[in-house]
């Protein structure tokens, strides 16, 4: 397993060849009867406003990170995080890799899984964020995201629950899901130690009564919640030093 987050594009393309050609036992969520609750961690970035867009290294962001099982909030925190570079399309580990890292490393030994706002094997090298982060966590992962980064394929029908299949080369990285009607799908990408078909159950498994899963759609509120308090307090000032 990998321990270390790369600082340089260099090594961290060399590391996600690697990654990609690993093969971890494959994860299935546990089932019944009677079939328990998932136990889920979940983590997202908030930037501080004025330090979006592409940006730069040492931009400060807070990461919230939760657990749920089931419905049932567990854990909650909120961690002060600084990018390690610029984004840039398919080297989103250089920029957030580590801070959502240590935001997760709490809570990981009581999960089953994690969501995160990234890809997985929906990247050009096999190996994005959401990937990686379950290497270096050593954690069953899926990656939940807007839209796809590479694959394509058509959305679902509009039946809650239905999904459809993203392709990439041939291969079936993720898959379009309907979590509630009426509004665009979310993308469950295949991550560590799970396919397409895992990640779409686990995201249906987990979701609530919005389109975002309710793990990731928690700990995005409490990285904003973080944020909007650490600005209010720092009106001037704080885009740079809290």
């Amino acid at each position: 397993m990998t321990t270390a987050w790369p600082s340089e594009a260099a090594t961290l393309l060399a590391e996600q060849r690697r990654l990609a050609g690993l093969a971890p036992p494959a994860w299935q969520p546990p089932v019944g009867p009677p079939e328990r609750d998932l136990t889920v961690a979940a983590a997202f970035v908030a930037f501080m406003r004025g330090e979006q867009g592409p940006g730069h290294p040492g931009d400060r962001a807070w990461v919230g990170a939760v657990l749920l099982e089931g419905a049932h909030p567990l854990r909650r925190r909120a961690v002060l995080g600084v990018a390690g570079a610029p984004y840039t399309a398919g080297l989103l580990a250089l920029r957030e890799g580590r801070m959502l890292a240590d935001a997760l490393a709490p809570l990981v030994g009581s999960t089953d899984v994690v969501l995160v706002d990234a890809t997985g094997r929906d990247h050009p090298r096999r190996a994005g964020l959401a990937l990686h982060l379950g290497a270096v966590l050593d954690v069953p992962t899926v990656g939940v995201t807007h839209r796809p980064l590479y694959a394509s394929g058509a959305q679902p029908t509009d039946l809650p629950g239905d999904s459809s299949p993203l392709m990439l080369d041939g291969e079936e990285v993720a898959r379009w899901v309907r979590t509630v009607p009426g509004v665009r799908p979310v993308v469950a990408h295949a991550a560590w130690r799970t396919d397409a078909s895992t990640a779409m159950q686990v995201v249906l498994r987990c979701r609530g009564s919005h389109r975002t899963p309710e793990p990731l759609r928690q700990a995005r509120r409490v990285a904003r919640e973080a944020r909007a308090a650490a600005e209010a307090e720092y009106p001037v000032s704080g885009r740079r030093s809290p």
